[in-house]
């Protein structure tokens, strides 16, 4: 007969402690009373937790605003930002964002700069990095204790190693342990989509999904995809470049050797020819002309409507094949008329079997803006630093 293991008391008030910090970093302020109920624990434990951590400086109880209600109110307990600050990098084709983030979610103070030329070598990015964050953390007199660095590109989780970012023309750069080796600290590097579902799903438009597809466009597509409210990663951390789904045979030529890949019909080169731009046309023009259609719907359909098929054939694909509840589009795809988005979502749950099937799925933009991918980056970070706070 074999016993089961009875957990340690240690063991327990560590894992209590872990989630109590966890619930207060991503859903922010709770009274105590508010604590017991979502974690399951009686009022003296919450006492014990919440007095330990604020002994610590990790949180503090604070009165809330005045408000109607009458009597005493309840006190809130807050997360110190200051508590754990983590580093969090979006390296992006034609620029670098880094920012300071602090217990909760709240972004202490930022950088970013341009790449040009030799300025986008892994080795210059690295450098820069590494001395921005230096800059940035002697001016707020705080320090990180981990990192977290999206990427556009294929990437495995398990070192950070960088196996290939076409459009940064990057090819098997260790680029999580050379960070790691200069910052001394842990770093976590993962596909710059991964991380913007991530966002999505804590602090975003998806908050509160359980099954949920990113997909945004850049110069490519990518895909993130939260199954049962866990990142799903495939081998090795490689998954989501759904951009390379073959939606047109024999169609453009992909850098990935195929023809008629996804993002060859959907990515900004394909907006680009759509709205009758350069093929180099600097992204703000792009954006400037799709918020001029915004207000002219009937001028948007007319001149994006090949556009606005292929990207609602390869939503249909992806909801056909993972089952989401919810996506979301992030990126450019955020700037399209709200009109259009809303045909394209109509259409999916039209034709998608799967979305027929459940009722219904949402398609929905962005709301984090262009700080999702950065927000995704610090909660790879934290995930291994809120057991340690």
């Amino acid at each position: 007969m074999t016993s089961t293991p009875v957990a340690r008391p240690d063991d327990v008030r560590r894992h209590n402690r872990s989630t109590l910090l966890r619930l207060l970093h991503v859903g922010g302020p709770h009274t105590r009373a508010a604590l017991a109920t979502e974690l399951g624990l009686n009022r003296s434990t919450i006492k014990t937790l919440v007095d330990g951590l604020a002994e610590s400086g990790v949180v503090e109880e604070r009165v809330p605003r005045p408000g109607r209600g009458a009597g005493r109110p309840s006190l809130l307990v807050l997360p110190q930002p200051q508590a754990a600050v983590v580093l969090a990098v979006d390296v992006q084709v034609e620029h670098v964002a880094i920012a300071l983030v602090g217990l909760g979610g709240q972004i202490l103070g930022r950088n970013s700069w341009n790449l040009h030329g030799r300025t986008g070598e892994p080795g210059e990015v690295i450098t820069h990095v590494v001395e921005s964050t230096a800059v940035l953390a002697g001016d707020l007199g705080v320090q990180p204790v981990a990192a977290g660095v999206s990427v556009p590109g294929v990437v495995r989780r398990s070192d950070g190693h960088v196996h290939e970012a076409p459009n940064l023309r990057w090819t098997e750069v260790a680029l999580g342990e050379r960070l790691a080796a200069i910052l001394r600290i842990p770093v976590q590097v993962g596909n710059d989509a991964e991380f913007g579902a991530v966002a999505e799903h804590l602090r975003g438009t998806a908050r509160g999904a359980q099954d949920v597809v990113y997909v945004s466009a850049d110069i490519g597509v990518g895909g993130g995809v939260i199954a049962q409210g866990s990142s799903l990663r495939g081998a090795a951390g490689y998954v989501g470049e759904i951009g390379h789904m073959v939606i047109r045979p024999g169609g453009r030529t992909c850098y990935c050797g195929n023809q008629g890949c996804w993002e060859t019909e959907v990515g900004e080169a394909a907006l680009c020819r759509a709205l009758e731009l350069a093929p180099d046309s600097p992204r703000g023009r792009v954006i400037v002309e799709l918020r001029r259609l915004a207000g002219r719907p009937d001028e948007a359909r007319a001149r994006l409507a090949e556009f606005v098929e292929w990207l609602t054939l390869g939503l249909v694909n992806v909801v056909n094949l993972l089952g989401p509840q919810l996506v979301v589009l992030g990126d450019l795809f955020t700037a399209l008329p709200p009109s259009l988005l809303e045909q394209v979502g109509a259409e999916v749950r039209r034709r998608s079997l799967v979305s027929r099937a459940v009722g219904g799925v949402r398609v929905e933009g962005s709301k984090l803006g262009a700080d999702v991918k950065l927000l995704g980056a610090a909660e790879a970070a934290f995930e291994g630093v809120l057991d340690t706070v």
